[in-house]
């Protein structure tokens, strides 16, 4: 090979090598550009979604990731940053900051952080005086100088690696043209607390961390990297994450559609604007993914702008179901999807998430839940001094919306041992720990069967010394919630909830043929009970002794999560639940759920639509002409049937729609319990 050659090839290679280098820099300076845009606030002209979510009134204590980023959207408060400003010591603190603060959850040098990136997009938004305050960008020097000279450590691995990197990260990117070298080095080392790991969100989370340092540093290399370790978890079928049913699990095999799932498909939506139109956006398989994640998963759990309780996972925090549901439409909106309004189902149609085991109903006017725990599945959990009395909400909770607010803001006056369509034990020692006693159910006969639009959920619950049968039969009018074989062996009363909720108008009881309020506690003993509570009817067929109860009660947000600030609140619930007594042997109930209900539909109502079989531990079967011409049935023992001198071989456990045929009942649907290995 000649020299000259030789020559034209090296200067091929490096002629090549500069360009790639060069288009790399044009693509980081894209993606950091993309990332500004979309930190600024937007109009609220521009935007119904966001005009609509700043009519409703700010928190002022967060602890949730997803509700910290969806207040990010509100508009500036000028009154409150420059109080912010009035607080600041010389040394760069605020004196309204806790900075020796030991809790998990809620920890209150994260306010730093914040008011940092606060401050840094006011310093760079047009839309008020503010755009380029020689003020404002002096104490976000005196305020980065704080933070980098003492390194606040939180006892929560999740700020120190997760949170703080994630917020200050932001405003690093913000302010990267005014950071002196000093500066840019102290915001690298916070970022590289951040390392590529963990599984899930977690996972989404660290990488995301790792990307705005490779930003800072304008390393390709490593932004390719953390590119691709986000676009990694954009799968189905793993432990945790993507489930094959589009419910989302982290922590082990729990539904988490409203704590770890929002925050993924939230970020998701981030990333997904962040590298479009470049080299790193995501494929169209990753967006498809995306896109049915929220169609096939996310709509089923959101009314009316509301999230479903049993979606909320342990954050039951302030507004938890508003704010919740608001971070799910954003991220829709931002991904070219619609369809979340603020009133009108535009999703009728009954599933049941059978990794999660968690069932939805959704009728043109109400929307219905049941959420459930196995061997398989998780209930709940305790993390962080979240969710401190939710030990029964895996244990078949079981939640009616027709507004969608119901249940909003009644946690602190729950009687948490009754949360609605639960069994259990009526107690007012401490509530268990689920940290220690766990929040499994110990049986695998859970599940639940659809024709997509009707659909029957059963669940063997045995915890605890406490065993029963459940199962609730959903229609387009009613559901119906049926019980057997309850029994426990211990000295507690042991109840089944029918529903507990924030009182709106009279809970009213029919009785000698008119309506008639209830006032305080009142116990019935007759059967063919009916009530009527914002536009639900509840008629109780059987069932021992029914209490209703309409009053007012006392509680506080911090018995249940520990983040909030001790104070004392009054509100008034309406709630009905039955008493099955000390020691039960063999007891049973029948009640069927009117949501969308008159008090003249609620009267005139005939049970005898819904015709009860078998009802007992072996089998529980239903037939009514709401819900086809066959038999509903939940098989707990593989037997042979006789329904009414028609018959039926069950080989497995399951749940099963059979029709009479020519040799007797045939499966049209049938879905196995699914039996733990």
């Amino acid at each position: 090979m000649s020299n000259i050659l030789k020559l034209t090839l090296i200067c091929s290679l490096i002629f090549h090598v500069l360009m790639g280098k060069a288009a790399g820099v044009g693509e980081l300076k894209q993606i950091k550009e993309n990332y500004r845009q979309m930190l600024i606030p937007s109009s609220i002209e521009q935007d119904s979604l966001l005009s609509d979510l700043i009519k409703i009134k700010p928190e002022k204590e967060m602890s949730d990731q997803a509700v910290v980023e969806l207040h990010q959207l509100y508009p500036f408060d000028l009154k409150k940053i420059d109080g912010y400003l009035s607080l600041m010591s010389a040394d760069g603190s605020w004196t309204d900051i806790n900075y020796a603060d030991t809790k998990r959850s809620g920890w209150e040098p994260k306010l730093h952080a914040e008011r940092i990136l606060e401050l840094s997009k006011l310093y760079y938004s047009k839309t008020t005086e503010h755009y380029h305050s020689e003020k404002v960008k002096e104490a976000i020097h005196l305020a980065l100088k704080y933070w980098f000279d003492t390194k606040p450590r939180c006892l929560n691995w999740w700020y120190n690696q997760i949170g703080i990197p994630k917020t200050l990260g932001a405003a690093f990117i913000l302010l990267e043209e005014q950071l002196t070298d000093q500066e840019h080095r102290a915001a690298v080392a916070v970022m590289e607390n951040a390392k590529f790991g963990m599984t899930g969100q977690n996972k989404v989370w660290l990488a995301g961390n790792v990307l705005i340092r490779a930003l800072l540093q304008n390393d390709a290399d490593l932004v390719k990297a953390a590119r691709d370790a986000i676009a990694s978890e954009i799968v189905l079928g793993r432990k945790e994450g993507i489930k094959d049913d589009w419910s989302f699990h982290q922590h082990g095999p729990q539904q988490q559609f409203g704590n770890y799932g929002l925050s993924f498909v939230t970020g998701m939506s981030f990333f997904f604007q962040l590298f479009k139109d470049t080299d790193y956006e995501f494929t169209g398989q990753q967006r498809e993914i995306l896109v049915s994640l929220i169609d096939k998963g996310y709509r089923w759990v959101i009314w009316n702008r509301y999230m479903d309780v049993s979606s909320l996972g342990r954050q039951f925090f302030h507004n938890a179901q508003i704010h919740k549901a608001y971070s799910l439409a954003f991220a829709a909106e931002d991904m070219g999807l619609a369809g979340f309004p603020a009133h009108g189902n535009t999703l009728i149609g009954h599933k049941h998430f059978d990794d999660s085991d968690y069932t939805v109903h959704r009728s043109k006017d109400w929307m219905s839940s049941v959420k459930m725990a196995s061997r398989r599945v998780i209930g709940t959990e305790l993390v962080n001094e979240d969710n401190l009395k939710g030990y029964y909400l895996g244990d078949g909770a079981t939640y009616y919306y027709v507004r969608g607010d119901e249940y909003l803001e009644v946690f602190p006056f729950w009687d948490w041992r009754k949360i609605p369509g639960v069994t259990s034990y009526e107690d007012i020692a401490p509530m268990p720990n689920v940290n220690v006693t766990r929040s499994g159910n110990n049986s695998d006969l859970v599940g639940g069967l659809s024709n997509g639009k009707i659909g029957m959920t059963a669940m063997e619950l045995n915890r605890d010394g406490l065993e029963a049968h459940k199962v609730w039969l959903f229609a387009d009018k009613f559901v119906f919630c049926l019980g057997a074989d309850i029994h426990s062996d211990t000295t507690l009363c042991v109840t089944t909830s029918i529903d507990q909720r924030s009182k709106s108008g009279e809970l009213y009881v029919w009785n000698k043929k008119k309506w008639s309020a209830i006032t305080g506690a009142e116990a019935f003993r007759q059967k063919d009970l009916r009530f009527f509570h914002d536009a639900v009817g509840y008629i109780v067929l059987d069932g021992d002794t029914c209490v209703a109860q309409s009053e007012e009660r006392e509680g506080r947000w911090s018995d249940f999560m520990g983040m909030y600030t001790p104070a004392t609140l009054h509100g008034e619930v309406a709630a009905l639940h039955l008493r099955h007594g000390v020691k039960p042997s063999g007891a049973s109930y029948q009640y069927i759920v009117l949501p969308a209900a008159t008090k003249k539909e609620v009267e005139e109502f005939d049970p005898k639509m819904i015709r009860v079989i078998k009802n007992d531990k072996v089998a529980q079967v239903v037939s009514s002409p709401s819900c086809g011409e066959g038999y509903w049935m939940a098989v707990y023992q593989s037997e042979n049937f006789d329904i009414e001198g028609l018959f039926f071989k069950a080989v497995l456990p399951g749940i099963y729609y059979v029709e009479k045929g020519l040799g007797g009942l045939e499966i049209k649907l049938s879905s196995p319990f699914r039996i733990s290995k």
